[in-house]
């Protein structure tokens, strides 16, 4: 037996220990291959990851995950496996110019290091993904606080909770106790009402109004002046200024040819009843983006998409060079612009950062980028029809011809046979002309509906819906099959149903269906009145109801006629009309095309019969323009007698009559023009590398940003232009959006408090600013989707807030811990704008025109030159006196006085205006023609209604400029202001006090 002492023991385990470790660690000689686990992520980490990793992206380049490093930068691959001659990242590292060399800082790789990279490469690059690989590819910037879901949170229940009015105070005052902080006391009722003037109507108030105010004993007296206010048309000229600050909208097109553009003001007129009426936000913002599509026949919608034309637009760049570049990158510049104004503007991103590599700072691609390009691909910028005064006039006279035409229509019916209308039923009537036209019904809801759909997606084919309808059973999409089409709600089915593709489009109308062909055939105009039209877009069917049918026409025996056609653009062989009776077939005319003109059908239907169904189906080679019309369909009495001669002469009469007023209908002027959009079909769009449009690389369909958590995705490159934009209106306004409630709700708390809750309104980005109270931003976020998004509800919560009501007088003790006043400790004290500083001057003066909407007003001298001209003049005309809202505004040329008092630059979209205090604005309030011209206005209106006393004349200056009367003190230096210089330097001197032109 073998016996192993101990000491030798120890001696062989070391033995075997350093033997198995031989085998264990790798040989790393020039034979093995290279492990990057253990060899080549080191390297990357230490010398590559700090510029190229998670935190800093240089390039667009990282090398701390495998998909990324091999995806590479902006410049392109930068591991090229198998081949490190051509790797850029073998070639940077062993470069020695300082230029190119990686990394440009710090310890460089060795040149083993560098052989090392090299092998690695020809070897195949291989690389393991690993969890360091997943952890890498997350990125930390999701976790951003304004991209997470809008949470309502608790209102605060504080001690000193006496000083709140309502929960915005709860918030305020919860961080005010945070950090140490007091509010201020109540401002006097002077301060409140001039704030509140301002802030929601853009004006000084009245003498007469402060003093009624101030002396109201009615404890409710200030929450009832904030709805006059809120109520007042002053309100939606305030503030749809600061939403066109924010679509830099103006007048003319900028760039070198800043040519006119008449025609923009309707989208400013639509702003300014949009906010007075306090139309929805959510439908605001869709009427913008996608009014001309979600709302076509609504001119107020179509005024709306001029906010898709609001921006400057290159003349020469689009329409006069002659280069392609130059054209491209008009294209180009118009595009990224669009874009930017309208993410800015809804969701406080900054995704143009992102035109020329990915977002440095959000989690915004480039990609992303360019699929919100492509969302707007098919959007020019143009006139298109739409005058607010003309319209009112046209369908004013329109409205007068068609209703004597109406009377005559129904006249035609007492004397002609009773007949019920089934196309007037489909539009919702009984068929005497009561119903719309342009109305239908959906063949896959069975509901009513008005705007036109297009093509519908996941059609449910012979899946019969009951209608809620007087006169109508119900509707189905027809498909042949061994099961039949059910066609009534009693379950009746036929087994004929023509061969068809099973695809359907728009709707069941009364009168034209979405991208109809054409309302004439066979000599016949149905768009004329006189005439009306069924028509159904294969595939589809529609049944009526005979027995109700007999009770309206007081008839056993029916008779059914109409005129067959199809309407659409292929001239033969295009679709097939079927008509049913009880299920049998009764008339078909099979692959009938636009040359077959109008094919006469007249059915008599027997007493006993209950259903009559009519149906157009497409021939199973795709529905294309197949659009199958039934004109003058109409449900007689079979055994009527014809007219009397007398009878006869009559209807001949109301004839004449009818035609002479349809010559007048048809001659009627055509509304004004409005300068908005005009969709084509969308151009294909690439990522541009680098933005230049010159380089373009992977296409992209349209899309979004994916950071929010919602599906980014808009279409594919064949979604038609107008489904582009409806469906990022839709994701825009998606109650699960938790951007666009947020920026709005922040825009309103900066306009009212001179800074934002969030203190960079236009990004809600990393690198904007945090919000002080971002519980109470979105518990305002929430309480805007529980008011169904109306604003005025949170103006008026903000308004009658303790926190807006405080004083602003300054307190020193609260500088120490809240130097910017941002947790409000007192309101802040804010400068009038430009536009309130001019209207409250012709206000003081008497002067101000409130004639509402229409042109603006040229206060300049235009002369027509390749490059125009644009001369203001110091001319006092009254038509210039209206409100600044209303002022013709020019790009390249802006107006000295209103520019000094920093009126932003239309050619770029402001969030937040500069709020300056300059030597300039001294001397231009004091100097300027405007300011000399309206105080010498104001002292002869003193002066007509004033004796010549000095005395007299100082008490009328101040309460018509401050709305007050004067101290003693002032009142004795106005008086010998006036008699030594007289009653306008006095006026002067008011208009240029800080009282006038500072708000509190």
């Amino acid at each position: 037996m073998f016996v192993l002492h101990a000491k030798n023991q120890r001696l062989r385990i070391c033995i075997w220990g350093f033997a198995l470790m031989a085998f264990a660690l790798p040989v790393y000689g020039e034979s093995s291959k290279v492990d990057f686990e253990k060899q080549i992520r080191p390297l990357l980490t230490a010398h590559c990851v700090k510029c190229h990793g998670a935190e800093t992206s240089s390039g667009g380049l990282r090398l701390d995950a495998k998909s990324l490093a091999f995806q590479g930068g902006d410049s392109g691959k930068v591991i090229e496996p198998d081949k490190s001659g051509e790797s850029e990242l073998i070639r940077r590292v062993a470069s020695h110019d300082e230029f190119e060399m990686m990394p440009p800082e710090g310890k460089r790789l060795s040149p083993d290091d560098v052989g090392l990279l090299k092998r690695w490469v020809d070897e195949g690059a291989s690389w393991q993904e690993t969890e360091a690989d997943r952890a890498a590819l997350y990125d930390n910037r999701l976790d951003h606080w304004a991209w997470q879901p809008v949470a309502r949170p608790e209102v605060p229940q504080n001690a000193d909770s006496p000083w709140e009015r309502n929960p915005v105070d709860a918030f305020i005052l919860s961080k005010l106790q945070e950090k140490g902080l007091t509010p201020s006391p109540e401002a006097d009722r002077r301060t409140l009402i001039r704030r509140l003037s301002y802030d929601l109507r853009g004006l000084l108030p009245s003498f007469e109004e402060i003093e009624r105010f101030i002396n109201d004993p009615d404890p409710q007296a200030y929450e009832k002046l904030v709805d006059r206010y809120l109520d007042s048309p002053r309100f939606g000229e305030r503030w749809s200024r600061h939403w066109l600050d924010i679509a830099h909208y103006a007048d003319t097109h900028g760039f070198e040819r800043d040519m006119l553009r008449p025609d923009a003001w309707p989208y400013r007129d639509y702003v300014i009843r949009s906010l007075n009426k306090d139309k929805p936000y959510d439908q605001f913002l869709e009427e913008q983006i996608a009014g001309d599509v979600l709302w076509p026949e609504q001119p107020e919608a179509i005024a709306a998409t001029g906010f898709l034309a609001a921006g400057p637009w290159d003349y020469v760049g689009q329409v006069e060079t002659k280069s392609d570049v130059l054209r491209r990158a008009a294209k180009a510049d118009a595009l990224d612009d669009l874009t930017t104004q309208v993410m800015t503007a809804s969701c406080g991103v900054t995704v143009n950062c992102a035109r020329c590599h990915d977002h440095k700072i959000d989690p915004i691609s480039q990609e992303e980028y360019y699929s919100l390009w492509a969302v707007f691909a098919g959007v020019r910028q143009s006139l298109r029809p739409l005058d607010a005064v003309e319209v009112q006039n046209y369908q004013q006279t329109q409205e007068q011809l068609k209703s004597r035409m109406q009377e005559i229509r129904g006249q035609l019916r007492d004397l002609l046979p009773q007949a019920i209308d089934l196309a007037d039923v489909v539009g919702g009537g009984l068929g005497d002309g009561t119903g719309a036209l342009g109305r239908g019904i959906d063949a896959l809801t069975g509901k009513a509906v008005e705007r036109k759909m297009g093509f519908r997606e996941a059609v449910a084919l012979n899946k019969y819906q009951v209608v809620s309808s007087p006169l109508v059973d119900g509707v189905v999409v027809p498909d042949f099959n061994q099961e039949g089409t059910p066609i009534a709600s009693t379950g009746l089915r036929v087994y004929d149903v023509p061969k068809n593709s099973g695809l359907t489009w728009d709707a069941i109308r009364n009168g034209a269906v979405k991208s109809q062909f054409t309302l004439k055939l066979g000599g016949t105009d149905f768009s004329n009145p006189e005439h009306s039209l069924l028509m159904i877009h294969a595939n589809g069917a529609i049944t009526f109801d005979l027995e109700k049918l007999r009770e309206a026409i007081g008839a056993e025996t029916l008779k059914f006629s109409t005129q067959v056609g199809y309407f659409g653009q292929t001239a033969i062989n295009g679709a097939t009309a079927s008509v049913y009776v009880d299920g049998q077939l009764k008339t078909q005319h099979v692959g009938i095309g636009a040359q077959d003109g109008l094919i006469p059908v007249e059915i008599e239907i027997p007493r006993e019969s209950q259903f009559l169904t009519i149906m157009a189906t497409d021939g199973g080679n795709g529905i294309s323009h197949d659009q199958v019309g039934f004109g003058n369909p109409r449900i007689t009495n079979a055994h009527e007698h014809a007219p009397s001669s007398e009878a006869e002469k009559r209807i001949q009469a109301l004839r004449s009559e009818w035609e002479a007023l349809d010559g007048q209908l048809k001659s009627l002027k055509e509304p004004q023009e409005i300068y908005a959009i005009a969709s084509e079909k969308p151009a294909t769009i690439h990522v541009l590398r680098r933005g230049n449009p010159e380089d373009p690389t992977q296409t992209v369909t349209p899309g979004t940003l994916s950071c929010l958590g919602l599906p980014d995705s808009l279409g594919t490159m064949d979604t038609p232009e107008g489904e582009r934009r409806v469906a990022l209106a839709k994701w825009i306004t998606n109650p699960g959006n938790p951007l666009t409630r947020r920026v709005i709700v922040n825009r309103l708390w900066h306009y009212h408090f001179g800074t934002g809750i969030v203190d960079t309104p236009g990004d809600f980005g990393l690198a904007g600013g945090i919000p002080t109270h971002p519980e109470l931003l979105d518990w305002m976020a929430a309480e805007l989707l529980e008011n169904q998004w109306k604003l005025k509800a949170l103006h008026r919560l903000i308004v009658t807030s303790a926190t807006y009501r405080q004083s602003s007088v300054h307190r020193p003790e609260s500088d120490k811990v809240d130097s910017e006043n941002r947790y409000l400790s007192r309101m802040n004290a804010r400068k009038l704008d430009a536009e309130s500083v001019r209207d409250s001057v012709l206000a003081a003066c008497g002067t101000l025109d409130l004639t509402m909407y229409g042109p603006g007003f040229r206060d300049f001298d235009y002369q027509e030159a390749y490059a125009p001209i644009y001369e203001y003049t110091g001319t006092d005309r009254p038509e210039s006196w209206r409100r600044s809202i209303y002022r013709f505004i020019v790009r390249t040329t802006p107006h000295p006085y209103m520019m000094t008092l920093d009126c932003p630059d239309p050619a770029n979209l402001t969030p937040n205006r500069n709020v300056t205090t300059t030597v300039l604005q001294s001397l231009t309030l004091l100097n300027n023609d405007f300011m000399l011209q309206q105080s010498e206005h104001l002292a002869q209106r003193i002066e007509q209604t004033s004796q010549e006393a000095p005395a007299e004349q100082s008490v009328a200056a101040f309460r018509s400029v401050l709305g007050r009367l004067p101290t003693e003190q002032e009142h004795t230096a106005s008086i010998n202001l006036i008699e030594e210089h007289g009653l306008s330097a006095l006026c002067r001197v008011l208009l240029n006090t800080n009282e006038f032109i500072y708000i509190d």
